[in-house]
């Protein structure tokens, strides 16, 4: 499905911008100017509000960035439970540093802020699937789900 066929099929949603981008990015892994340049007309928005809404929530990102997005929370539970090593792990087994993506594009690095799951700490996401208490051992074969 074309992005101007997911932002048409929002446009009588309440909220439709904001679940059309998710849907967007779920395609693209990130959302490319003309879909935010687009929402804001089939939305009648101003081209800066479309770009508001694509900016303000740290879920949406307008730049390019690798297909399975590998998010590790870097609230203070996760990093007294170590989650600096899990990141130094990632690291080293993606060949990347924290706010880049691979360059055969399948990964991409980034923090976040508390994901609701302390009693499991450390914890990261791929792609929104959460992993709980996570060591840098466990890294290769979460890693193996998405190659």
């Amino acid at each position: 499905m074309s992005y101007k066929e997911i932002l048409a099929s929002y446009k009588d949603v309440p909220g439709g911008m904001i679940e059309a981008f998710h849907a967007i990015q779920g395609q693209y892994s990130y959302l490319p100017e003309e879909t935010i340049i687009e929402a804001a007309r089939v939305f009648n928005l101003p081209v800066a509000k479309a770009y508001e809404v694509a900016t303000f929530y740290s879920m949406f990102s307008v730049n390019t960035r690798g297909k399975n997005v590998i998010r590790i929370c870097e609230s203070a539970p996760c990093h007294v439970a170590g989650a600096a090593d899990v990141v130094a792990a990632l690291e080293r087994e993606l060949g990347i540093k924290m706010g880049e993506s691979t360059s055969d594009g399948k990964f991409a690095l980034e923090l976040t802020e508390c994901v609701g799951q302390c009693q499991a700490t450390p914890v990261i996401t791929v792609n929104g699937k959460v992993y709980l208490d996570v060591t840098p051992a466990k890294i290769p074969d979460i890693l193996a789900e998405y190659k």
